[in-house]
């Protein structure tokens, strides 16, 4: 349990995948939050790669490349408002949005060939799977999974719900 008056934040995490349209889909939901909360709610993004996307194992890669240059969300949410293009053209698409948000390609380039971060991804989804995720987008808040990938329909009010009584009911 969070202990508002220490002023530590809630952890919300987010189980997403950069090639699920589900994900780009709960982008709104998670700029609400943000709003709402602010530092209040850290939300930690969390890679739940799925077979069936060729190139999600690589973004998730190149979003723990951009978190090691300070730009994870940013570059999360530029990935995902495009999975189109992640879909078609796979690791330059990466690479091109590295470029677009002024963080340094060539580094993404090198982590992509080197495989620097491939622990990270794969310790996430090994995590993921043992506390049951399924699919993506998936939140866990308060030791309360909520499941996304069906629906959304109603979860942004439940994470809400969930953070307000951690936070003290502020």
């Amino acid at each position: 349990m969070s202990d508002s008056s220490t002023g530590s934040p809630v952890v919300l995490d987010v189980w997403c995948e950069l090639q699920c349209t589900d994900c780009r889909s709960a982008l709104e939901d998670l700029r609400a939050l943000r709003a709402h909360y602010g530092d209040r709610l850290e939300l930690r993004l969390r890679h739940f790669p799925l077979d069936k996307h060729k190139h999600a194992f690589a973004a998730a890669q190149a979003a723990e490349e951009a978190a090691a240059q300070g730009q994870a969300w940013p570059y999360a949410e530029a990935v995902l408002a495009r999975t189109e293009e992640l879909a078609a053209q796979g690791e330059p698409f990466l690479l091109e949005v590295a470029r677009e948000l002024s963080l340094d390609a060539e580094e993404f380039d090198t982590a992509l060939i080197d495989g620097r971060h491939i622990l990270i991804v794969d310790a996430d989804q090994a995590e993921g799977k043992a506390i049951g995720v399924t699919g993506t987008p998936t939140y866990v808040i308060g030791g309360e999974r909520l499941d996304g990938g069906k629906s959304q329909e109603g979860l942004r009010a439940r994470i809400e719900e969930i953070a307000d009584r951690l936070l003290g009911g502020e």
